[in-house]
């Protein structure tokens, strides 16, 4: 059974081994390499180590590059897809491998030894064997955790059972199979893991059934809710608001006597649910935090700096209203009038506060911008941060791990048939490995690498294991400290410290600790990158045109730029909010038509109005971006320093509105195929404006140009446009329309105010949607972490901004 390689007479003596042990791991070596000197199946071995080394590299790069930096729970889809695709026929192939492996070492046993004996597992392929179990319990990488339905982990769990009847019915020696036994453990135990995580989750009022109990919540708290105009003129202190919020942070499963009915959940004692009797209730239950306890807490504790104390209350205020937003994936009743209306005041005049401070808007898109994370991990984390809790880490990475390292030990010694020192024995007898170390294999291995091909190979094998133990080592640390920094679990230590204060609220040594762990927590956390707003930049007249390809979207999207949302767009939005949820009347919602008029009904630029006056809105969003675009090279940078700030919002949602039509268009209030029609046929205009050589290779500055020398079409005239039944000629031309556009606006004094109020009020436009196909389309893209707009459709969802209906926008459009 020992292949006939090349010795080197000085190999493996300079580890210092005695000459018997020189002997045994030469025979090994020799075992081992035996597989690569068989012609008959070495393309099979061969292919074998090339897969796991692709997959070895995929796996390495994700960790080395990914880590912790952004405390994210969500794995970046475009590596998912990759990964899946991988896995997917990962075993299949290993398992023929395996087979292929295991048939040969068998053959060549008996052609030693002769057909009546039964020899043990061959070493090439236990190592493939290993590196199946190893690859299995990386999965858990690319699963997400679902608090609902058990598909992907049945799937995970038949794999599971499959590799199980290859170590207990394919491995002889004691020591051999007590050490792929622990493999197995471990991958029976992330199974068993996930499904308990997913029924705790579907069995939980805090988590698979929180969206109807917080539904029931808040229709009978605000049913009977007083008017809140004692509140609203207290305008010189903006948390006046927030600090009488009753939105539940946590503690809702502890609501007395939860009864179902027929649209929901009765809670409480009292026998008429009213705003009175849940106040009541929420009093009397410390149990139960409310947004108002978590913003008393810096008048009562002094552990944190302000900055922290600040950070920790809105992150609370991002995990109530969360759980808000989570009824809109869950089909549920859509906010009411009077929940609007509360949220508004909540957000707009105790969160903003029309902009007292420099960093209102800051504040309010980063809540939000922590709540649409909230709901991407809840729905594609792969790190069970969701059930994050003091109680949940002890027992999940403390008492678990104790367990399983006990049941370790006891299948070594039933392997060992209850003999516990021939067990421990075996383990290393039977295994080279644990014997002489991987150290001195190495060394022999590299020694005759210069003079064998085979054992070239071996170190290859070698180095795939060494890192597949490494990256598995390196993943549960990394979802240890990703679970430690989460959102999830800092709510979770502020809701243990208001929630029991019999032994954290006294200054005891207990409260001390508590609180000590918690202070080191939040300095790890300001020692991490956190992940900025961000928002996608293309430009329709910009070199980069990445091709949309319908079976790889998710890839073509990489080529377009990203860039943090500016201070000064959050800030244009939020102003423009607060003035219209100051007179909805004066100011009503549309495409940009209103804001070319004055707010004071003071006509400055009806003249413009006609690039509004369209049915699709991605024949607006385009014309408006290509005279954006063509600005952006043939206007000088202005010296005011409104204007300059002005300038960069309209440029900056200008492109991602035009990302959106180009790469979204399931995110816009237009039919989806209708945006990809007016998309195409804008690339059918401007192709033949540029010629084919500029289309694709020349500069922004020289396609400007071009399309501005082209002799373009008069102005529209003032009717809504449907392109359907029309001629070629009769088609809207949005090319020509934004070069018309940016002559016009080019002889503007205010043509940067314009600009920056009109594509504050599109994109706000764009924004509210109720209807479930655009619901779904948000729910789609946070796995991909989310996008500017679903940050705004979160907003607008809250304070219950909608669109106008169609027939609403027409009226409008014939009356300007």
């Amino acid at each position: 059974m020992v292949a006939s390689i090349p010795e080197n007479p000085q190999a493996c003596r300079t580890m210092g081994l005695p000459s018997c042990q020189v002997v045994e791991i030469n025979s090994y070596i020799g075992n081992l390499t035996s597989s690569y000197t068989e012609k008959s199946n070495e393309l099979s071995m061969v292919a074998a180590s090339v897969i796991m080394f692709v997959l070895v590299g995929l796996f390495f790069n994700l960790n080395l590059f990914s880590g912790i930096s952004d405390i994210s729970a969500i794995l970046d889809p475009k590596v998912r897809l990759v990964l899946t695709s991988a896995l997917s026929l990962f075993l299949p192939v290993m398992s023929y491998l395996f087979s292929e492996a295991k048939n040969t070492g068998h053959l060549q046993s008996s052609t030693t030894a002769g057909s009546t004996q039964v020899a043990d597992l061959p070493l090439r392929a236990g190592l493939i064997l290993a590196w199946m179990l190893l690859v299995e319990l990386l999965r858990k990488k690319v699963d997400e955790i679902r608090m609902r339905g058990f598909s992907g982990t049945i799937q995970r769990a038949g794999r599971v059972v499959w590799l199980g009847s290859l170590v207990f019915f394919n491995i002889e020696s004691a020591g051999r199979k007590a050490v792929f036994s622990i493999l197995w453990i471990l991958c029976a135990t992330k199974v068993l893991q996930r499904i308990a995580f997913t029924e705790v989750g579907k069995r939980s009022y805090a988590h698979g059934k929180n969206a109807r109990l917080i539904s029931s919540y808040m229709s009978q708290m605000l049913e009977w809710e007083p008017p809140q105009d004692a509140h609203l003129q207290q305008e010189d202190d903006d948390d006046t608001l927030i600090k009488t919020c009753n939105y539940i942070v946590m503690g809702e499963e502890k609501l007395v006597d939860i009864e179902p009915t027929a649209d929901g959940y009765k809670l409480g004692k009292a026998k008429s649910p009213g705003y009175d009797s849940i106040v009541k209730l929420l009093e009397e239950n410390d149990s139960i935090v409310t947004v108002r306890k978590v913003w008393e807490l810096d008048d009562k504790d002094k552990f944190f700096s302000l900055q922290q104390v600040q950070s920790l209350k809105r992150i609370c205020l991002s995990f109530a209203l969360f759980k808000l937003l989570r009824r809109r994936f869950e089909h549920l009743p859509a906010v009411t009038k009077e929940e609007a209306r509360n949220s508004q005041n909540l957000i707009l005049k105790g969160l903003y506060n029309k902009g007292q401070t420099s960093s209102s808007a800051e504040a309010v898109f980063q809540v939000l911008n922590d709540e649409v994370n909230f709901l991407s991990e809840y729905y594609h984390s792969v790190v069970p941060v969701v059930l994050a809790s003091p109680f949940f880490l002890f027992i999940n990475y403390f008492l678990v791990n104790i367990v399983v390292a006990f049941l370790c030990f006891m299948t070594v010694i039933l392997c060992g048939n209850g003999d516990v020192r021939y067990a421990l024995y075996s383990l290393v007898a039977d295994n080279y490995t644990l014997q002489y170390g991987v150290g001195n294999i190495a060394i022999c291995l590299l020694l005759k690498a210069t003079s064998s091909p085979s054992a070239f190979f071996s170190i290859v094998d070698l180095s795939i294991t060494i890192l597949l133990f490494i990256i598995f080592f390196y993943e549960e640390i990394w979802e240890f400290f990703v679970f430690l920094l989460s959102n999830w679990f800092m709510v979770s230590l502020v809701y243990n410290y208001i929630a029991k204060p019999s032994w954290l609220k006294r200054s005891t040594f207990q409260g001390a600790l508590y609180w000590g762990g918690f202070s080191i927590i939040m300095w790890l956390r300001t020692k991490m990158s956190h992940a900025d707003l961000r928002m996608k930049q293309f430009s329709v007249l910009n070199l980069r045109w990445p091709p949309k390809l319908p079976l790889f979207a998710t890839f073509t999207s990489m080529a377009v730029k990203t860039v943090v949302v500016p201070s000064s767009v959050k800030e244009s939005i939020m102003k423009y909010l607060a003035n219209q949820h100051d007179d909805p009347q004066a100011n009503p919602l549309t495409n940009g038509m209103s804001t070319l008029h004055n707010r004071n009904n003071n006509l400055y630029c009806q003249d413009l109005s006609w690039a509004c006056r369209s049915n699709s809105v991605a024949e607006v969003i385009l014309t408006w971006h290509i005279a954006t675009s063509i600005m952006e090279v043939k206007c000088d940078t202005p010296q005011n320093g409104e204007d300059i700030s002005r300038r960069k919002v309209a440029f900056r949602l200008s492109k991602y509105c035009a990302y959106l039509v180009a790469f979204h268009p399931e995110l816009l209030p237009d039919n989806p195929e209708k945006v990809e029609c007016v998309f195409e046929d804008m690339k059918a205009e401007l192709k033949p404006m540029l010629g084919c050589q500029d289309y694709y290779l020349s500069s922004q500055h020289k396609r400007v140009q071009k399309i501005m020398d082209e002799k373009t079409t008069p102005l529209r005239q003032n009717q809504p446009s449907s392109t359907a039944g029309q001629s070629d000629d009769d088609k809207i031309k949005v090319v020509q329309d934004g070069v018309n556009l940016a002559r016009s606006l080019m002889t503007k004094t205010n043509k940067w105010q314009v600009l920056a109020d009109v594509w504050t009020e599109i994109i706000i436009y764009l924004a509210p949607s109720s209807d479930e196909e655009r619901v779904k389309g948000h729910e789609e893209v946070l796995v991909q972490g989310g996008e500017f707009i679903t940050v705004l459709w979160a907003l607008t969802t809250h304070i219950g901004i909608s669109r106008p209906s169609k027939s609403e926008i027409n009226v409008g459009h014939s009356a300007a």
